[in-house]
């Protein structure tokens, strides 16, 4: 079973979805946000955690964040392959002993950020260019976890990426975005509207090809 975990109606896995579909895995979409519980299963394939508005440290306003939080221990302990794309990346490095805090300034738009030594070495990102561009919606950052391996970095804001073990993975950055759902991400941000669309029709094809060639090497990690 491959779960995916959403925060947010519109923070679903977008183009993440039909490889999952086409990978032939069975698979379970939870809402979080509506009081679906994550099942009670030992026969785990994978988890993909999606992002989401809320902040880790909200656990009072949001009390599902409690039950990821020892659901995402229970995967690490337990070696089921992880993948976490924003929220999710700081959820697993909360997870993992991290701290997770303001970033100094919020980052929503197109960023550029690059693979480190580590990450050029990486397996998932093999097919992956030395640096990209990237659809970034945030106000939070991490520190990388004691023992993570640090994969991806930006001048902006240096904790994009990191690994875990072998299997376990945080991404900063949205590379499961479709043109449509960053189109409603930013309708109602005090942002440049027209100059981001611009950039999305500009990176938003290249963008998508990393993220499908990332996700579908998670994903045969998942198989095994």
């Amino acid at each position: 079973m491959f779960l995916i975990l959403e925060h947010e109606p519109v923070e679903g896995p977008g183009i993440f979805l039909p490889q999952v579909v086409e990978s032939g895995i069975s698979y379970r979409r939870i809402s979080l946000f509506s009081g679906q519980p994550i099942p009670e299963t030992k026969d785990l394939n994978g988890v993909l955690i999606m992002g989401g508005p809320m902040n880790v440290y909200e656990e009072s306003a949001y009390p599902f964040l409690a039950k990821e939080d020892r659901f995402i221990k229970y995967c690490m302990r337990t070696a089921v392959p992880v993948l976490g794309i924003c929220l999710g990346a700081q959820l697993i490095a909360k997870a993992a002993g991290s701290t997770v805090y303001k970033a100094p300034h919020k980052e929503i738009g197109w960023y550029e950020v690059r693979l480190t030594e580590e990450g050029q070495r990486d397996p998932l990102l093999a097919e992956c260019p030395s640096t990209f561009s990237v659809f970034q919606f945030h106000e939070d950052t991490f520190d990388i976890p004691t023992g993570a391996v640090h994969i991806i970095e930006a001048p902006t804001c240096p904790h994009q990426g990191f690994r875990i073990g072998t299997t376990v993975y945080g991404l900063q950055f949205h590379v499961e975005a479709t043109a449509e759902m960053i189109a409603e991400w930013i309708a109602d941000q005090e942002v440049n509207e027209r100059e981001i669309r611009q950039q999305t029709a500009h990176n938003m094809n290249s963008c998508q090809q990393i993220g499908k060639n990332f996700f579908k090497n998670f994903l045969d990690h998942c198989r095994r």
